[in-house]
């Protein structure tokens, strides 16, 4: 934006993300009663002249003023939300009033941290206090801004405005002085809190619009007409201050009355400010959407959250479209030959579903696929619907039947795993009939146009059923459904997974009050709080709205900045590293800004093959991505199978108790061959950065030791240098509560420590995570878990070991200042939460993260130390 002779280009006078003015979590300034401008979340601790300017108002708290600029624009700039109430507290001006300034001159200086957790926001405002002579011409497309650096508006002055003034002053209208015709005063005791600052200035100022009226405030001998918020700023009249409102014209009652309720609201009386935009890990954080300690706000559905996000959207119920088979069959040859050919079409489609998905790297739901077209194959499913063929029975009852009779068997059985095969067997049922049916290219997956309402005004959809199944998602329009909503279902269900990955938020378990909305109602779904709201009103859904777009563009913001080191504020850096489970996942990670892979998740690579990988497998696979990596270092996990993941080719015994069972390192109890093959395969890895060997559900020092030799072992049979245990670096992974405890015996042989916080957390709860029921208890930052953590890096630190995070944790906004307080220095998330994360640690200081999370393990539960991590570091 080139400035001429008649604009003004007005500069960042913070350096931080930038928000519409929409986006400013207080509706004086989003509505634009006050000015028009826009809201800067903030990155740096000084606010500078974004022009050459005169200061005409400096508030006495110093959170606010303004300039006016040589063309005589003015300028203000509000730092937070409700920072009057700090009273001062955290800032210092760098200059007077009355002074001359030139752009990028400090202005005023305040303490980010302090603000921030006193403050109900830190974005700041910056804003045309006399739009009635100045406008915004031209604004930034830019997301972030330099302090000083970043023209962000461009002003020009409204044509005619300077006669307008004349002919106003010319009118026969009370004078700010008082003086003037038929003059109306009143006395008023100012209630608002604070004084009389911006918010309350604008506010009655708004109030008189539309009035044929003119209006003065006369405080401390001086005067100042509500046409002009910067003389009224400049009154500096305070809380409990009694001024005299004059007001003359047609209309001077009712803008005197309109005028003096503003001035004598009290806090009680304040509206209901919007929501702070993006306060919250993934989540709106606002009393609004969530409501307190845990209550559930008017209109509001609790449920389990199975995938992340906000969405607003029309309800809309999944009409299933499964056709009821005859009974009776055409004949023995016809109807198998018809099943047959509903199973090869139905192959066909997963085929090509599965290939998609691994294409997009969506390797979970590529499994799905490939695991269904496993159970086409089942010779007794088969057996037993060409058994009900030879009876008489036609090709969709016999396997309706089939299908439905091993489902009732698997279902009744404790073994979770075995309930979930249930589940896609039925949903494998409903794929044949489909095809049966004859439309096996177009009923096998969703065809969304004749499931989707035609909303004239196509608002995006809330899908909701009872369950989903991935048959109802494959092939889902993304642009057009916004969120799914179940009924029934639970976060570790392959409708679920299918949701993660495809990025939409989904609840669960929402039960029968989801069942009562019908069709057309608005909702909002919260995948962040495991809520539902119901026909909302407008002023939540203006918020909600406005969080969104503000996370789409921090989302881009945050990308534009993802491959810059992730240094506190004090200068310690942080590495950001990802968790992958292919080549694939490898290459996202370093398109995301990862410094490093944190976690290789080595079964993944396997799960669904035919035979167990041989050392060669493990080699190739490995190498592969080590060359993706374009040399950032990477931590191998070890083959971790067993509990909630399992392969067909491994054949382990069952067991009631899976998650307690043979998982991580114990397989060598019954398949040694198994990890050995692997070890020899990481071993000839020809890596340009560390590959570090990772033990997952390690829980004493002798199988670390074991491991040890073991690899020193192999690696000397490969012809290693004797020197190679040295050159490998072996950590254990925290996820066994024996092992955190004992990390301080574990860390003097293991060179580093990776903690696990999903299994952590479930065995320190004893909570089985893949349980619907107990999900939303399952909280790592529960004060019992963080007491694990804490044990970890101290026993860590004892020999000079580091420490990561590699479980969810590590991804979740508000916790990662937590685990930086206690010692964490390595964060491995979900490639796409990197560049999220690492801009979360550039607003940290470590060294207040380590003097707050202390006190944190003393609180009395998860919602407790949310609710204060929520208080001390806003997101």
């Amino acid at each position: 934006m080139a400035e001429t002779s008649e604009t003004l280009l007005l500069r960042a006078p913070l350096s931080g993300v930038l928000l519409p003015l929409a986006a400013v979590p207080d509706p004086v300034f989003a509505d634009g009663m006050f000015g028009d401008g826009l809201g800067i979340d903030p990155l740096s601790d000084t606010v500078v002249a974004p022009c050459d300017g005169i200061v005409v108002h400096l508030a006495a708290t110093g959170h606010a003023l303004t300039l006016q600029a040589p063309c005589g624009a003015q300028v203000l700039v509000h730092v937070g939300v409700d920072t009057v109430l700090l009273r001062g507290e955290g800032f210092a001006p760098c200059v007077a009033q009355g002074d001359a300034v030139r752009q990028g001159d400090a202005l005023i200086r305040f303490d980010l941290d302090r603000v921030a957790r006193q403050a109900r926001s830190l974005v700041t405002v910056m804003a045309l206090a006399n739009g009635n002579a100045f406008t915004v011409a031209g604004r930034t497309d830019a997301l972030r801004a330099e302090a000083g650096r970043t023209v962000v508006l461009k002003v020009r002055a409204v044509a005619g405005a300077a006669s307008a003034a004349s002919a106003g002053a010319a009118a026969p209208a009370c004078q700010a002085d008082g003086t003037g015709p038929a003059a109306l005063r009143r006395t008023v005791t100012l209630a608002c809190a604070g004084g009389l600052h911006a918010r309350p200035a604008a506010r009655a100022r708004a109030a008189m619009q539309g009035l044929d009226a003119t209006v003065a405030l006369h405080y401390g001998g001086r005067h100042a007409s509500l046409a002009s918020l910067v003389a009224l700023l400049a009154l500096a009249a305070g809380e409990g201050a009694t001024v005299e409102l004059v007001a003359s014209g047609r209309d001077a009652s009712a803008a005197l009355e309109a005028v003096a309720r503003e001035l004598q609201r009290t806090a009680a009386g304040e509206e209901q400010a919007a929501p702070a935009a993006g306060a919250a890990p993934a989540s709106v954080g606002t009393s609004a959407l969530t409501g307190t300690s845990g209550e559930l706000p008017p209109g509001c559905i609790g449920g389990v959250a199975a995938a992340p996000g906000i969405a607003i959207g029309v309800l809309h119920w999944w009409r299933e479209a499964t056709p009821e088979p005859h009974e009776a069959g055409q004949g023995m040859e016809a109807e198998r030959a018809a099943l047959r050919a509903a199973l090869a079409a139905v192959d066909a489609r997963l085929a090509h579903d599965s290939e998609a998905a691994s294409a997009r790297g969506a390797r979970a739901e590529a499994g799905i696929f490939a695991m269904h077209r496993a159970l086409l194959e089942d010779p007794a499913l088969l057996g037993a619907a060409d058994t009900l063929i030879d009876a008489g029975k036609s090709a969709g009852f016999a396997w309706r039947e089939a299908t439905g009779a091993e489902a009732a068997v698997l279902s009744a059985m404790a073994d979770r795993r075995a309930a979930e095969r249930a589940a896609d067997l039925l949903d494998l049922g409903k794929r044949v009939l489909r095809a049966l049916a004859g439309n096996a290219a177009a009923d096998v997956s969703v065809d969304m146009p004749t499931v989707m309402p035609t909303d004239a005004d196509g608002q995006p959809v809330v899908l909701a059923a009872d369950e989903f199944t991935p048959s109802d998602l494959t092939g889902l329009d993304c642009d057009r459904v916004a969120a799914l909503a179940m009924v029934r279902g639970g976060p570790t269900s392959h409708a679920a997974i299918i949701a993660r990955q495809l990025g939409i938020p989904c609840l669960v378990a929402l039960g029968s009050a989801l069942e009562r909305l019908p069709d057309g109602t608005p909702v909002i779904v919260d995948g962040d709080n495991a809520r539902l709201h119901a026909s909302p009103d407008a002023h939540l859904l203006a918020a909600v709205a406005s969080a969104v777009r503000l996370r789409t563009q921090r989302r881009q913001a945050d990308l534009h900045a993802a491959h810059a080191a992730a240094t506190t504020r004090d200068g310690v850096r942080i590495e950001v590293a990802a968790n992958i489970g292919s080549v694939d996942d490898a290459r996202n990670a370093v398109a995301h800004g990862a410094d490093a892979v944190g976690l290789l998740r080595t079964e993944l690579l396997f799960l669904h093959g035919d035979a167990a990988p041989a050392a060669a497998d493990h080699t190739a696979a490995c190498q592969a991505i080590a060359e993706a990596l374009g040399g950032r270092s990477a931590i191998v996990r070890t083959l971790d199978i067993g509990g909630d993941k399992d392969a067909a080719w491994l054949r382990l015994p069952a067991e009631d108790n899976p998650a307690l069972g043979l998982r991580g390192v114990r397989l060598a109890q019954v398949r040694p061959q198994l990890l050995d093959e692997q070890l020899r395969g990481l071993l000839a890895v020809r890596a340009r950065a560390p590959l570090r060997i990772l033990l997952p559900m390690v829980s004493e020092v002798g199988e670390l030791l074991h491991w040890r030799a073991r690899i020193r072992a192999l690696a000397a049979a490969a012809g290693h240098d004797a020197d190679a245990d040295a050159q490998i670096e072996v950590g254990v992974m925290i996820e066994v509560p024996a092992a955190a405890l004992l990390a301080d015996q574990l860390a003097e042989h293991a060179d580093f420590f990776s903690i696990g916080t999903n299994d952590l957390t479930q065995y320190t709860l004893a909570m089985d995570r893949c349980q619907p029921e107990l999900a939303a208890r399952m909280d790592a930052l529960h004060p019992a878990v963080l007491r694990m953590i804490a044990a970890t890096t101290e026993g860590a630190a004892r020999h000079g070991r580091w420490v990561g995070v590699c479980g969810a944790l590590a991804g979740d906004p508000l916790a990662v200042p937590v685990l930086l307080g206690l010692g964490v220095t390595e964060l491995s998330v979900d490639a796409g939460l990197v560049p999220g994360i690492k801009a979360r640690v550039r607003t940290l200081s470590l060294a207040d993260c380590r003097q707050r999370a202390a006190g944190l393990l003393q609180l009395p539960s998860a919602a407790a130390v949310r609710d204060a991590c929520r208080h001390y570091w806003p997101a």
